[in-house]
């Protein structure tokens, strides 16, 4: 990606072979030279993370929030209970904040630049501070720095583990780093955040867009499969019925004239055949993805040695995840498989009553959700259980199943478009992103000058 700056008037050999060439005038040298490592601390989670003080309670920072963040100030953090001989390395303003382990290895080494005047704030113990002492060094500067790609390739080429990924300290105190003159270092960190300030404006304009296209295209469905919006021919538009009637059931409310109003015991048979050796494609369901193959997902924890009797499903089968149907995990199945022993799982008694995509969009609309909650059993939200019985007394509304199809084929029509248009901010956001990532780099490795 192209940048419109210029180039510097000489450069020289940095004497590191990964840094490359770097401007005339511009220095190399370690990490450790231009301020102290310390270490963060061992803590347990209080259960107050509210703003005041509590006796024995002590803000920290998150490790989460380190790679998450450019500059972390005071909103970010929460509150740790101290353990003893640990009321030390207290972060203070303009700390760098180190990842020092991370389950990715794309995630390691990634720093924030603290800002905040807060007093005893302590930093988690997967992460590592750095105080810059030396007056010539400019502590922002040094955090563009360090989130430059030329950077983020060394801490992944350092970062080691199997399980976690881990950065060794002496890997941040002996780490190369570019040093221009100090007026030179201020001016390219108040560039670049004013430059990053407004493409994080922009990426956070697409962002928002994307949501709006994204709870358009539910409300659409939504609208569309309780009958609450019908396809008018004669307008070729989505408009309210005309006609509407009673459907006899307080939480469904009124449904277009034609449409029917059934239990599902009189519309579905529950399924309880078993695997015998369990060796048939493994489904997972989730309140995101619905009913879809495990192998298609980045998961492998949890995974059994053997899953002979488990419950057997077919194409068209609807399968609930009875502990968590109260947050929408449950979907059509498309295909067969088998799922675990404790799901529900219903089939239909005439495969002429729904259309499989009408049949799911339904039961996953905000009024069908809400009705899981309330009639789920269990002691509070987490362990709350939606059972057979529970599914065969619920009523479904729906249309003839030639209605049905119409539905979806203008479903199908209409998310396409808001897809399309979703895709195109994405391609946007991951434009800026790169640019601002070139930019970054480019800037403070001296690659080009402003």
């Amino acid at each position: 990606m192209q940048l419109k700056y210029d180039k510097y008037p000489a450069y020289k050999d940095s004497g590191v072979e990964w840094l490359g060439e770097i401007p005339e005038g511009w220095e190399v040298k370690k990490l450790k030279f231009n301020g102290t490592i310390y270490a963060g601390l061992n803590g347990k989670k209080g259960d107050d993370f509210s703003k005041e003080y509590k006796h024995g309670m002590i803000p920290f920072i998150p490790f989460t929030n380190i790679y998450n963040n450019m500059i972390i100030d005071d909103s970010q953090f929460q509150y740790v209970r101290i353990l003893d001989n640990e009321a030390q390395n207290i972060v203070i303003e303009n700390d760098l904040l180190f990842l020092m382990s991370s389950e990715t290895i794309d995630d390691i080494g990634k720093c924030s630049l603290y800002k905040s005047n807060i007093k005893k704030l302590y930093l988690n113990s997967f992460c590592k501070g750095f105080r810059i002492n030396k007056k010539d060094i400019d502590a922002n500067f040094t955090n563009y720095l360090l989130k430059a790609e030329t950077y983020r390739a060394y801490f992944s080429m350092v970062g080691r583990g199997f399980t976690r990924i881990n950065i060794k300290q002496e890997y941040i105190n002996d780490l190369y780093t570019l040093t221009p003159p100090l007026l030179e270092q201020n001016t390219i960190a108040q560039h670049l955040d004013q430059k990053t300030k407004k493409i994080d404006q922009a990426i956070a304009q697409k962002e928002k867009m994307i949501a709006l296209l994204k709870e358009r295209k539910q409300i659409m469905i939504q609208e569309l499969v309780t009958g609450k919006m019908v396809w008018d021919k004669e307008t070729d538009s989505w408009i309210k019925p005309k006609l509407t009637k009673d459907s006899g059931v307080e939480w469904i409310g009124e449904i277009p004239e034609g449409w029917e109003v059934k239990k599902c015991k009189y519309l579905f048979n529950e399924i309880n055949e078993r695997s015998v050796e369990g060796k048939e494609e493994l489904l997972s369901v989730s309140h995101m993805t619905g009913v879809t193959p495990r192998s298609e997902k980045d998961v492998n924890m949890f995974l059994a040695e053997d899953y002979s009797g488990s419950k057997l499903c077919k194409k068209g089968d609807v399968v609930y995840n009875i502990m968590w149907a109260w947050m929408g995990a449950l979907g059509v199945s498309w295909q067969e498989g088998i799922v675990s022993p404790s799901y529900g799982i219903y089939r239909q008694k005439n495969s002429n009553y729904f259309n499989l995509s009408f049949l799911e969009n339904k039961l996953k609309t905000t009024e069908y959700i809400e009705y899981y909650n309330k009639v789920s059993t269990g002691l509070h939200s987490s362990r709350l259980r939606f059972y057979s019985h529970m599914f065969m007394n619920m009523v479904i509304s729906f249309p003839r199943k030639e209605i049905q199809d119409t539905i979806i084929n203008r479903i199908n029509q209409q998310s396409s478009k808001i897809d399309q248009a979703i895709t195109l901010q994405l391609k946007q956001i991951g434009r800026l992103k790169e640019y601002k990532m070139v930019l970054i780099d480019s800037l403070v490795t001296g690659k080009v000058k402003i």
